[in-house]
């Protein structure tokens, strides 16, 4: 297997981090904009695109601030890769931003980042936001 490479972007989002957690924590709000549906029982979340599914695992989330899930795929072949969607408030300006950390084989990354931001075009739409 090869090993993936660690990769983070920033986006800007004018919307308050209350109604931005609640797109990023809950299956509802998941399946507005990251997926076509999104179910979970428990910590089991299972993301629907065009017929094919996906289930990952919730890691951890703290409430208002950040969701890590794991892909079940990765966790099948004991890698600790993970992606992460954080909220980040800037002291000073009250900026939004969020933050995404994800991982992916190193011919993939762009491509990665490529789908990031489309999925956070599409958040950005269902949130009214620029």
């Amino acid at each position: 297997m090869d090993d993936k490479e660690k990769y983070e972007m920033e986006f800007v989002i004018q919307a308050s981090p209350a109604l931005i957690y609640t797109y990023i924590s809950t299956p509802s709000g998941l399946s507005e904009w990251y997926a076509d549906n999104v179910n979970s029982r428990g910590e089991l979340y299972t993301f629907i695109w065009d017929g094919s599914e996906e289930q990952a695992k919730l890691l951890s989330k703290k409430s208002g601030e950040r969701v890590k899930f794991r892909w079940l795929s990765d966790e099948e072949d004991g890698a600790s890769y993970y992606f992460e969607i954080r909220i980040q408030v800037d002291e000073i300006t009250k900026d939004v931003s969020l933050m995404i950390t994800d991982f992916a084989e190193d011919d993939e990354i762009d491509e990665g980042k490529m789908l990031w931001e489309n999925q956070i075009s599409s958040l950005k739409q269902v949130l009214g936001s620029r």
